[in-house]
């Protein structure tokens, strides 16, 4: 990233180890390189017209280690009920997501353009769970940057597709070595699989030492399980 643009992001966000609000700035774009040192500054956007930036206190985190899946899920794992892949509609788990008919959404058109472009560039990736007849039933999308994860949101169309989505993707985080899983609050969802809050200044430190190397994840599109019903091409 040209200096320039790191000053200019310098002022546009407060320090959030010195900034008491959880609310540090209104405005700006969701371009790459602003997303790219929000995100590496514990900042992340809620909101668009305006784009609202927030860094909480305290905030949630998984132990990749100590993630608590249900029997149930589990089981439902074993038996390989969906084809899980991962990178292979990214915009349309975003869509899914924000498929909320009893309540509003932040996932609004900045949102799927920004994180988009970010998928595009390796910075955010999703899950997905086909069903046997090739339909789209799950998915859990984020930002991966160096050895940090921020999942941003899951969607289940049916039972437990999205948990056995992020499942998975925790597998994966483990196997390429993932230091931290940002979760950002917790809700009753998180909280059962395990998450718990830190304070702010921890999670900084936990997060520095996670994007020392802020490359992108890459991984490239494929499928990691697939239903015995279907072929690798089917969704």
């Amino acid at each position: 990233m040209e200096l320039s643009r790191i000053q200019e992001f310098e002022e546009f966000f407060p320090d959030p180890r010195h900034w008491d609000e959880d609310l540090v700035a209104v405005g700006g774009d969701f371009s790459p390189d602003r997303m790219f040192y929000a995100y590496t500054h514990g900042i992340f956007p809620w909101s668009e017209d305006p784009i609202r930036w927030f860094c909480l206190e305290p905030r949630a985190i998984f132990d990749l280690e100590r993630v608590h899946f249900s029997r149930t899920v589990k089981r439902k794992v074993r038996k390989e009920l969906y084809t899980i892949s991962i990178n292979q509609c990214f915009t349309e788990v975003m869509k899914s997501c924000s498929h909320r008919p009893m309540e509003s959404t932040w996932i609004t058109e900045g949102f799927l353009k920004g994180y988009t472009h970010f998928h595009d560039l390796g910075y955010a990736h999703s899950v997905e769970a086909w069903n046997q007849n090739g339909e789209l039933v799950g998915g859990v999308y984020g930002v991966a940057i160096g050895k940090f994860f921020a999942g941003e949101s899951m969607f289940s169309f049916e039972s437990d597709a999205g948990k056995i989505c992020l499942y998975h993707l925790f597998e994966e985080l483990k196997a390429h070595g993932f230091q931290l899983f940002d979760t950002q609050q917790l809700n009753h969802v998180t909280w059962d699989l395990g998450a718990y809050e830190i304070p702010k200044d921890v999670y900084l430190d936990r997060l520095a030492e996670a994007v020392k190397d802020p490359k992108p994840w890459v991984i490239s599109p494929r499928f990691l399980k697939i239903h015995p019903t279907q072929s690798s091409t089917s969704p």
